[in-house]
């Protein structure tokens, strides 16, 4: 005889009768049902374990039996569906549907073909988050309007950026780093400005870069030297990072590469008119930025030395906050370097539209939040003065003493926070627990690229054993990356970009190469970028949910591993890839590592891109991952230039 109807299994029945779609009630209705069925077979049986045979009551019995068995069958099928479709990614508005997938469940991801239409001429150079239409809707308070502020989502854009017109494939490295193409930057304000001190200056169809400043007229080179003679460490390998705020055309970091020196030029997106693309178009590392109210994309204790030259950063005031953001990126033992006003004031202040009294009262107020920061002068020379940030803790100690200003961040102020993290008005002391991020306790250069990082134990699951295989691996994956895109180590790849690295591995394995690499940390995956500055690389914090700090056309290769496995969740994969071709050169590749249920649909997407792809197995041939290796096609606008 049947069991009674217990009310949850009519509870279970109705809610079926009625389709609930929902994945989590589904579930629910699928293991309440499949529960039911097993108590109705359970119970009919016989204590002995043998079934109950009634067959005087088979009328009752079976059409009751029948139903609960289409039931249970049912509720298997839906629950196998929900319970294999809850971790798919779906890309979404593309095309404005998802292609149901043709292989079995849980296989590659399937989406329609798409085709991106061309953006407007007049967005040629379009920066996203750092948008000058867009600066009026924020503060003039500390030139914060010139900060990261993202688009809304539903005010991005669905569309390639095109070039100028006129746009010619860059000069290749290293002559790229003295003329660039006229029409890729086709800017004609700073020319007229700057002439006169020797930045640049256009000649027929290039932009010249003499190598001249604002405080170096008669040339980079005998500038540099000059600060050499005051820091010894910039000849021995001492010093190999390096953060030049306010970089006008970035000819300070690129004397420096010669010098074996990485430096990361940083500039606003202001009336001096790409002065990061102008970097970026000579093949020198640059980013977008400005010292204002957020800490900088950087982690503490990374910079060897910091610049500025004439950069017209009001350095003392509003408390000196500014010169609070230097010295927590800058490490221990690591060196501010300032030339230009106050720094030789009693010979330059004529020059400088004020009087001999303000200018000697701006330098001892300088000097004075400098001590106060545990700053030390270091050495000055004519326009250059030099301080060192002290690694003794008695400095900072001093700091814990009441009304104390700046006085020393509290143990709840992460040193590293760095991403929309706003600037604190206090000292971020150097943790005591490290012993070998100080710049004397590091490894010179180039053994320390080699060399594992103390800070590598923070990360989890690391340690020198996982950092040593990593480097292994990118050793053994680079070479095969070598064999799919030839073009890696010759003059064709000059700016490069890893999205989303772990310990710079990709990097340190192109180190041979005619080519520098910025390092892109996730801003929600663990904390790496310090390894990476620690073992003598540079790069970034970034969340690629939103746009890049540069400009359009910037980069030559652009590399990524497994960023839209970890990162779909978050980011819709079509602005990713937009965002990549919006940054990426013509003729430029990138090299995409993905999980092999995401490779048709980036491939279907780059497609639509008018990128020319295939896929490759890894090194070892992994079949669960594979590499898209992609190449952006040049082509021209086929609407006006406003220009």
């Amino acid at each position: 005889m049947l069991p009674t109807i217990r009310p949850y299994w009519l509870f279970a029945y109705l809610l079926f009768k009625n389709y609930v779609a929902d994945f989590q009630w589904t579930k629910l209705l699928s293991e309440t049902v499949i529960s039911a069925c097993r108590e109705l077979f359970g119970t009919m049986k016989h204590k002995d374990g043998k079934p109950i045979s009634h067959p005087d009551k088979n009328s009752r019995t079976v059409p009751m039996a029948i139903m609960f068995l289409v039931l249970c069958g049912f509720s298997f099928y839906l629950g196998g569906i929900f319970c294999s479709e809850k971790d798919k990614y779906v890309t979404q508005e593309v095309n404005k549907e998802v292609e149901p997938s043709k292989e079995t469940a849980g296989g590659p991801l399937q989406i329609k073909a798409v085709t991106f239409p061309e953006c407007s001429a007049d967005l040629q150079d379009y920066t996203p988050c750092t948008d000058p239409k867009r600066w009026k809707k924020y503060t003039l308070h500390r030139l914060s309007f010139m900060e990261r502020h993202c688009p809304p989502v539903f005010e991005k854009k669905e569309c390639l950026v095109p070039p100028p017109d006129g746009y010619k494939l860059p000069i290749r490295w290293p002559q790229s780093k003295n003329e660039c193409w006229y029409r890729n930057v086709p800017y004609d304000w700073i020319n007229k400005q700057k002439s006169n001190q020797h930045w640049l200056q256009k000649e027929g169809e290039k932009f010249l870069f003499p190598g001249g400043g604002t405080m170096f007229p008669n040339g980079v080179s005998k500038y540099v030297d000059l600060m050499q003679d005051l820091i010894p460490g910039m000849k021995d390998g001492t010093i190999r990072t390096a953060i030049d705020t306010g970089c006008g055309v970035a000819s300070w970091g690129g004397d420096l590469l010669d010098r074996g020196i990485l430096t990361v030029s940083l500039a606003p997106r202001d009336n001096h008119e790409a002065q990061v693309q102008f970097a970026l178009e000579r093949g020198i590392p640059a980013i977008l930025g400005i010292i204002s109210t957020q800490r900088l994309p950087f982690p503490s204790n990374s910079f060897d030395m910091a610049h500025c030259s004439r950069c017209l950063i009001p350095w003392t005031e509003f408390g000196g906050i500014y010169l609070l953001e230097v010295h927590r990126i800058l490490r221990p033992g690591g060196f501010w370097v300032l030339s230009g006003p106050p720094v030789n004031y009693e010979n330059r202040w004529r020059g400088w539209n004020t009087t001999i009294e303000e200018q000697r009262s701006d330098y001892e107020k300088l000097q004075e939040l400098l001590t106060s920061m545990c700053f030390k002068l270091y050495n000055k020379k004519d326009d250059i003065a030099v301080w060192q940030k002290l690694s003794d803790s008695s400095c900072y100690k001093k700091l814990e003493a009441p009304d104390t200003y700046p006085p020393k961040c509290d143990d709840g102020t992460e040193p590293d926070s760095a991403w929309y993290t706003p600037i604190r008005p206090c000292v971020v002391a150097p943790n005591q627990k490290y012993k070998k991020i100080a710049l004397k306790s590091l490894a010179k250069w180039p053994e320390r690229l080699n060399t594992a990082p103390e800070r590598v134990a923070d990360v989890r699951g690391g340690s020198d054993g996982a950092f040593k295989h990593d480097d292994s691996k990118w050793k053994t994956r680079v070479k095969h990356y070598k064999k799919l895109v030839p073009a890696i180590g010759t003059n064709k790849i000059r700016n490069v970009m890893d999205m989303n690295t772990l310990y710079g591995g990709f990097a340190a394995a192109l180190i041979d190469y005619p080519l520098w690499v910025m390092n892109v940390v996730s801003s929600y995956s663990p904390n790496t970028l310090a390894v990476v500055y620690d073992r003598g690389l540079i790069g970034t914090y970034h969340d690629w949910c939103e746009a890049f700090s540069t400009y359009p056309r910037t980069y030559d290769l652009l590399h990524l591993d497994g960023l839209f496995t970890a990162e779909s969740h978050r980011c819709e994969m079509k602005y990713v890839l937009l965002e990549m071709d919006r940054i990426l050169r013509p003729n430029g590749y990138a090299i995409i590592r993905e999980s092999s249920y995401f490779v048709d649909a980036v491939a279907t997407i780059a497609k639509g891109m008018r990128w020319g792809c295939r896929k490759e197995d890894t090194e070892y041939g992994v079949e669960g991952e594979k590499i898209l290796i992609c190449q952006k096609k040049l082509w021209y606008s086929s609407k006006q230039s406003s220009r």
